[in-house]
């Protein structure tokens, strides 16, 4: 499994999270169809709100919510971090986890493209679509941080980039 970690600046009205990293995860799974898969691994370790589903094909970010999003099949191509962001070819298998403030959005994907999408405990998405007020900004910046990484549990990439243990 490969693993990534990039922190994305402001871009355009999207605010991003400038001090949490976006985690990506590559080949979790090798499978034609990971749905079941995530959605229990995501589980097991206590993220919830399970959906299956595609990804807006409009920048958005969530300012009360931090997200997982595993491919569980199909191909997408997704830009991360606002319009200025990165634009991420996902697979079957791979999974991203976007801090609270994150912009995404859907550029192109395959008609089976599907993902699941969980949140950490007592967190919901709310889907932003304009510039964050200074309250949004504030709701960013106080959404707790998770106890568990939602791929690898109480230890990983998650867990050392945002600082888990800190909490």
């Amino acid at each position: 499994m490969e693993t990534q970690k990039i922190v994305f600046e402001k871009s355009d009205w999207v605010p991003n999270n400038q001090t949490i990293p976006v985690i990506v995860y590559r080949s979790i799974f090798i499978c034609d169809d990971g749905c079941e898969e995530f959605a229990r691994l995501f589980t097991s370790h206590g993220w919830e709100g399970i959906w299956r589903d595609g990804v807006f094909d409009y920048q958005h970010y969530h300012a009360g919510a931090h997200e997982v999003l595993g491919v569980g099949k199909g191909t997408g191509k997704l830009l991360i971090g606002g319009p200025t962001g990165k634009v991420f070819e996902l697979h079957p298998g791979d999974c991203l986890v976007l801090p609270a403030g994150t912009g995404h959005q859907n550029l192109e994907a395959s008609s089976d493209f599907q993902v699941v999408g969980a949140y950490p405990p007592g967190q919901h998405a709310d889907i932003q679509t304009s510039a964050p007020t200074a309250e949004l900004l504030r709701t960013i910046a106080d959404v707790a941080l998770p106890e568990t990484d939602p791929v690898q549990g109480a230890s990983g990439l998650l867990f050392e980039a945002w600082h888990l243990g800190d909490n």
